[in-house]
């Protein structure tokens, strides 16, 4: 089998097509957090641990599951988050129950660089606005079925999207979620829901 890379294969190949395409939309992320990491004197992993600990609950913020979230060593990411703590954007708070484990939280100071720094994509939603609606949805579709995928795979670790969540159920096509006793249109199928349960 030849590479997606290769133009001969490439040129004949959707799904060759769709992952060079990826690859280029990937790319353009990395610039983007690349640019917003080197304005605030930081690396891309301290920008992206800055904007999840603004925007996720207080049980995700610890070493472990940061570790796995980022799909990197515990290793790692507590040298990030020293490097953050010395900057003065997070700060460690001993966990009452586990008091070998502890918490990372935003500085009023961390908050308010992660606020900022939470919009470093925002260009790539442009274009993304300009399509219809029915585009969003199959693009959307696609994207989560191929993340499932990929997470099903062992490539990708934590995901908090319906497709993994024990209160999810669908039936001929139609998705329904358990917790808010509803069913859900194709656009409304969460990426990174805050009241996801993992498949047990």
């Amino acid at each position: 089998m030849k590479s997606s890379f290769d133009l001969n294969r490439q040129n004949r190949s959707t799904e060759s097509k769709i992952v060079v395409a990826l690859e280029r939309i990937s790319e353009a992320f990395r610039v983007l957090l690349w640019n917003e990491s080197k304005d605030n004197s930081l690396s891309p992993i301290q920008i992206q641990l800055l904007i999840f600990l603004l925007f996720h609950s207080q049980e995700k913020c610890k070493i472990s599951y940061l570790a796995s979230e980022f799909n990197m060593t515990k290793a790692t990411i507590s040298d990030s988050v020293r490097v953050l703590i010395s900057k003065g954007l997070v700060i460690k708070e001993a966990d009452l129950i586990d008091t070998r484990s502890f918490t990372i939280s935003l500085t009023s100071q961390g908050k308010q660089l992660a606020e900022k720094s939470s919009f470093f994509a925002s260009p790539i939603e442009k274009p993304i606005e300009k399509l219809t609606e029915e585009q969003k949805t199959i693009i959307l579709n696609g994207l989560l079925k191929m993340i499932y995928d990929l997470n099903k795979a062992g490539i990708i670790t934590i995901q908090r999207m319906c497709f993994t969540c024990s209160y999810y159920n669908a039936d001929n096509g139609i998705h329904f979620c358990n917790l808010l006793n509803t069913k859900l249109a194709e656009s409304e199928i969460r990426v990174d829901c805050p009241e996801h349960e993992m498949i047990s």
